[in-house]
C-alpha cells in the first residue's frame, strides 16, 4: 500500500508542472524599459509583461542567482581569503584588499547592497572552488529552476561576454525562487549593514543602492540594482502590500524606479489574493468511500481582478476504489488531486489524502511489526 501511495504522489508532483501565463496585461506603453514583467511571487502569475521573453543582457541583477548559492552553499559563516583575481574585478567594489580574509556572509551583503564585483568574484572561488567553476553552478541552477532563456558566463554581469543573457522573465523566476529562501529575503531586505574591516579602525558601512527600498517606496522588500554601458539600467525588486508579494523586473529602462512604482500600484489596486482551496476536509466529493475522509494540506491562492473571480474552478479527480478498500487499511494516503482551473486553463493542483483512523494506523503498524519480528525470529514478548 505505501508503495502505491508513493506512486500516486510521484505521478501527482510530476503532472502537477504548471507554467502560469493566464491571462497577461500587456504594458506596451505603459514603462520606459524595453523589457518588463510583473509577476505574483506565490502563483508566478504574469500580471504585466512587456518583451519580457526577449533575451537581453541583464547587467549586476546576475547576483541574485550568485548570492542564493552562495546562501546554499552552507558557508556563510566560512572565512574567504580574498584573491588577486577578486581584487582586480572591475566596475563597482566594496574595495577588498588582497589576502584579507573576511566573512562569506558579509561578501553576500557587500555583493547585494553595494553590488560588489570583487565580492560576486571572491564569492565565485570560495563556493565554486573557481570563477568557472561557479559559473557551472550558475547554469545549472538556472535550468533546475526553469531559466529557459537564459545563460551565465560570469558571477557579476559585466558585460565581458556575449553568453551572459536572460530575460526579463527568466529573472522574475529566479527572484520567485529566491525569495523562498529566508536568509536571502533578509539581505536583499537589508537597508544598511555594517561589517568588520580588519585593515582600519572602523566598520564597513554597506548603505543598499535599491533606492526603492531605502526611499522611493514604501511597499518594497528587497532587489537588486544593475548598470552596464550595454544593458543600461537593470532593475528587480520585490514588494508586498496585504496578502499580495510581487516581483517586478526591467531591462534597459530609462526610468526603472517609477516603472517598478507604476506596475505595483497597477496591481496592488486592480488584484485581489484569493484563497481557492482551503486546508482541510473536503465536503464536495459525494462519493461515500470517501465521505467525510479526505482533505488536502495546502492552500491555493491565485490573485485575480474582480471580474475574474467568476473564472475560478475547481476539478476533483479521484482514484477510482479498488475491491479490497473493503479493508480502510489498504486505501493508499494519496487517493486524488485537486485541480485548480482560470477559465480553460490548469493553474495549480494540490493532492488530495485519506483520513485514516487512529485505529487502521496501528493496524498498519502492527502488521509492519509482525513482519520484523518474523525476520528478526523475535515475538512481542522479547
Amino acid at each position: 500500500m505505501k508503495k502505491i501511495s508513493m506512486l500516486l504522489l510521484l505521478i501527482f508532483i510530476i503532472s502537477s508542472i504548471v507554467i502560469n501565463f493566464a491571462p497577461i496585461v500587456e504594458a506596451s506603453g505603459s514603462v520606459s524599459a524595453r523589457n518588463a514583467v510583473l509577476i505574483e511571487q506565490k502563483s508566478g502569475r504574469i500580471l504585466f509583461q512587456k518583451n519580457a521573453f526577449e533575451e537581453r543582457r541583464i547587467a549586476s541583477i546576475t547576483k541574485i542567482m550568485t548570492a542564493i548559492l552562495a546562501i546554499e552553499s552552507g558557508k556563510l559563516d566560512e572565512m574567504v581569503t580574498v584573491s588577486n583575481r577578486a581584487v582586480r574585478a572591475e566596475g563597482s567594489s566594496i574595495y577588498l584588499k588582497l589576502g584579507e580574509k573576511i566573512k562569506l556572509e558579509d561578501l553576500v551583503y557587500g555583493l547585494m547592497l553595494r553590488s560588489g564585483n570583487d565580492a560576486a568574484v571572491a564569492i565565485a572561488e570560495h563556493v565554486g572552488g573557481s570563477v568557472e567553476g561557479f559559473v557551472f553552478l550558475m547554469n545549472q541552477k538556472a535550468e533546475e529552476i526553469g531559466m529557459t532563456k537564459t545563460h551565465f558566463a560570469n558571477p557579476h554581469g559585466l558585460d565581458d561576454s556575449k553568453e551572459h543573457f536572460s530575460t526579463a522573465y527568466d529573472m522574475a523566476i529566479l527572484t520567485q525562487y529566491a525569495m523562498g529562501n529566508p536568509t536571502y529575503q533578509k539581505i536583499a531586505g537589508t537597508k544598511v549593514h555594517r561589517a568588520p574591516n580588519p585593515n582600519e579602525k572602523w566598520d564597513r558601512v554597506w548603505k543598499n543602492k535599491n533606492r526603492l527600498l531605502t526611499e522611493k517606496y514604501k511597499y518594497t522588500t528587497g532587489g537588486k540594482t544593475g548598470y552596464t554601458k550595454l544593458a543600461k539600467r537593470t532593475l528587480v525588486t520585490t514588494a508586498t502590500k496585504g496578502d499580495l508579494d510581487l516581483i517586478a523586473v526591467t531591462l534597459n529602462a530609462g526610468d526603472d524606479w517609477n516603472d517598478h512604482i507604476f506596475m505595483y500600484e497597477s496591481a496592488f489596486r486592480n488584484y485581489d489574493l484569493v484563497e481557492v482551496i482551503s486546508p482541510g476536509s473536503i465536503q464536495a466529493v459525494k462519493e461515500s468511500i470517501y465521505k467525510k475522509k479526505i482533505y488536502v494540506k495546502s492552500a491555493v491562492e491565485y490573485p485575480v481582478t474582480s471580474e475574474e473571480q467568476g473564472k475560478i474552478s475547481v476539478q476533483y479527480k479521484m482514484v477510482k476504489p479498488k475491491k479490497d478498500w473493503k479493508n480502510q487499511a489498504n486505501i493508499p494516503d494519496v487517493v486524488g488531486k485537486a485541480i485548480v482551473y482560470f477559465g480553460d486553463e490548469k493553474i495549480d493542483q494540490v493532492p488530495i489524502y485519506y483520513r485514516h483512523t487512529e485505529k487502521e494506523q496501528n493496524s498498519i503498524w502492527d502488521y509492519f511489526k509482525n513482519i520484523l519480528q518474523l525476520i528478526i525470529g523475535v515475538d512481542s514478548n522479547g
